[in-house]
């Protein structure tokens, strides 16, 4: 019982060595477990960690002209699909475990289910866009430096007028840039 009420002394009256002691394990903690974090949201930005169970879908995009062109501009699937800024990109890494989930319980494990929600996830993901503008699309493509006099007369009108007044966004026009589109029968304004 003495050890005990001599080793609660010593805790509750704690030496400024051990003050110090504590503060630099916590600060070296948090560092380290910021780096892990850093470290694991850098990897489900990969194309790997995409093709892991959207294979069929990054195997369309390598055959885009987003994936391979005369500039040697590529992007990737977290490009288009994931913000770029923090905040943002937190609230999508969480909405996308729903994603895993889905996967995980056979949802769309194969081409033929996946082909089934196709339209499902095409429209989901269009809003998605098209409540934030397009940003991702305007990360790469910046529309004060658009070169209206290099493109055709359709884009040059549309450029101008629609998507210069913010009626419109990058992807009320431009579904299906990089994928293959769903039925689109039914899609308003298709």
């Amino acid at each position: 019982m003495k050890l005990i009420l001599n080793f609660w002394r010593k805790l509750t009256t704690p030496s400024k060595a051990a003050v110090g002691i504590v503060l630099a394990m916590g600060f070296l903690g948090g560092i380290i477990f910021w780096g892990a974090f850093n470290m694991g949201m850098e990897a489900t930005n990969t194309e790997e960690f995409c093709s892991a169970c959207h294979a069929p879908i990054v195997k369309e995009l390598r055959e885009t002209i987003h994936y391979s062109n005369r500039s040697g501009v590529r992007a990737i699937c977290s490009d288009c699909h994931v913000p770029h800024n923090w905040t943002d990109k937190i609230v999508r890494k969480v909405q996308a475990s729903n994603e895993i989930v889905a996967f995980l319980m056979g949802t769309i494990s194969t081409q033929e289910k996946f082909e089934a929600r196709r339209k499902h996830l095409a429209v989901r993901e269009w809003q998605r866009m098209k409540e934030n503008d397009s940003q991702e699309c305007r990360n790469c493509h910046n529309f004060e430096y658009m070169d209206f006099s290099e493109q055709g007369p359709r884009s040059r009108k549309q450029h101008s007028t629609a998507l210069a007044s913010g009626e419109k966004t990058c992807v009320d026009c431009h579904k299906g840039i990089a994928h293959q589109l769903p039925d689109m029968s039914d899609v308003p304004g298709w």
